[in-house]
């Protein structure tokens, strides 16, 4: 059996030079989301004495595409083919008697006891930033895995920040509705495997959990809370709790990922009755708002979403990117085969905006052009995009609550079609020396600079 836990992703990338032990004491309050932030796309920093708890922390984990790629076992260009793999083809979790995350068992805990980062300047506290939440609907029996902020309130008490969209939410106004509160488990010190699956776009009902299976090549391992839930059995730490929509308090100011602060006003609830945890857990921070780490595991995800659902209504989409540059949620660019049929690039753009309502603008290039890559976009916007014909302005669009722009839930959308046209100027191909000659100098170079030669 692989093994399914943050542990072995933390030595992978240690072996490979990717990660870095810091030794010297850091601070939760403002310190550590510093340094976090100053080596942001750097080496995954695990900090090993923090101050006020026994807990190590690690972030900057997944803070590049590269250690996405390395952590799923695939290529850079290998990790929308496998998240859509998994999307097509999910696997069942398997329960386990003996659960690593279920070693230490802590009663009404303290949050204090937990190293959660205070991360930003005008922010009202800490949050819990890589907690991967567990929760099923007790009517239908629908499970759901997402990601949410847990702001710690005092004692066993939080404040869940959870968008009104979001299944979470829509499980916890139904709980209120019957008068109930809702079980949930926050897992902290997941395999990346698990963040990305809790970052997917799916239907309420299609349990998450199950394409993180998919990603791994075999069943997540998971064990039971008290209360029933499934959760990783390989993860770090585990919160029990109930979330409680009749329980409302105001949040404050609270970063997002475009990089500003927003006040969303109040969130429920969480009073949690129990922490499981592995002995000598890791505890896991994401820097959240605009960096790297927090941008790609949203645009990997909303990617391989994206591509899923652009394939069946346009069959010349080659791939999809939401790249950081749009902070990871705010812009995506889609690839077209040679010879798509005309429209298909207005096509695409409907589709993307149909299917995730916080895109504001979609750029459409050839399938030469990688989509990930700013520059190689910039330029074929520069050499295709003629401001008179290939723009789609689309006023009064649908927004999410986190679009930077929106007002009263609407914001105009962008479409440009930077794509090779057949009216544009014949000639118009790239200049370069011959392929044949590129791949000789290449060769020719790698022996020059080969080890043992000078």
């Amino acid at each position: 059996m692989a093994d399914q836990s943050l542990r072995s992703v933390l030595a992978a990338f240690e072996g490979a030079g990717q990660l870095r032990r810091i030794s010297e004491p850091v601070s939760l309050r403002y310190e550590l989301s510093a340094m976090l932030a100053a080596s942001d796309g750097g080496p995954a920093l695990l900090f090993e004495s923090v101050a006020g708890s026994e807990l190590p922390v690690v972030g900057n984990l997944l803070a590049s595409r590269e250690r996405i790629a390395a952590a799923l076992g695939t290529t850079v260009a290998g990790i929308q083919e496998r998240m859509l793999g998994a999307l097509a083809a999910p696997i069942a979790p398997v329960e386990v008697a003996d659960a690593p995350c279920q070693e230490v068992v802590v009663e009404n805990p303290d949050l204090a006891a937990l190293p959660v980062p205070w991360f930003f300047e005008h922010e009202t506290g800490p949050y819990v930033t890589a907690g991967a939440i567990v929760a099923r609907d007790p009517d239908g029996g629908a499970a759901n895995l997402s990601i949410a902020r847990v702001k710690p309130l005092g004692g066993p008490r939080a404040m869940a920040g959870i968008a009104p969209n979001h299944h979470l939410a829509v499980l916890g106004r139904r709980a209120a509705e019957r008068g109930e509160t809702l079980p949930i488990a926050v897992t902290i010190g997941n395999h990346p495997a698990v963040l990305l699956a809790a970052c997917l776009y799916l239907d309420l009902g299609d349990d998450e959990l199950w394409h993180a299976g998919g990603l791994l090549g075999e069943g997540v391992r998971i064990a039971r809370t008290a209360e029933g839930l499934a959760v990783p059995a390989e993860c770090e730490i585990v919160l029990e709790g109930r979330l409680d929509y009749g329980e409302l308090v105001d949040e404050g100011l609270v970063s997002e990922f475009h990089g500003m602060y927003e006040e969303y006003g109040s969130g429920p609830v969480v009073t949690f009755r129990r922490l499981t945890m592995r002995g000598g857990a890791i505890y896991q921070a994401i820097e959240p708002g605009r960096h790297r780490e927090h941008l790609l595991l949203g645009g990997v995800a909303i990617a391989a979403g994206l591509m899923a659902e652009l394939r069946r209504v346009v069959p010349a989409v080659r791939a999809v990117a939401v790249p950081e540059g749009g902070a990871g949620r705010l812009s995506a660019v889609v690839t077209l085969a040679p010879g798509a049929r005309p429209g298909s690039a207005q096509r695409a753009m409907f589709a993307v905006w149909a299917s995730v309502s916080l895109i504001r603008t979609v750029t459409v290039v050839d399938d030469h052009v990688d989509p990930w890559d700013h520059e190689q976009v910039e330029w074929a916007r520069t050499a295709y995009a003629r401001p008179d014909r290939d723009l789609l302005i689309v006023p009064g669009g649908a927004a999410d609550r986190a679009e930077p722009l929106q007002l009263h839930g609407r914001v105009a959308k962008l479409g440009i079609d930077a794509t090779r046209k057949r009216a544009d100027r014949a000639d118009h191909r790239p200049a370069a020396p011959p392929v044949e000659a590129i791949a000789a100098a290449r060769q020719r170079l790698e022996s020059i600079w080969s080890p043992g030669r000078r």
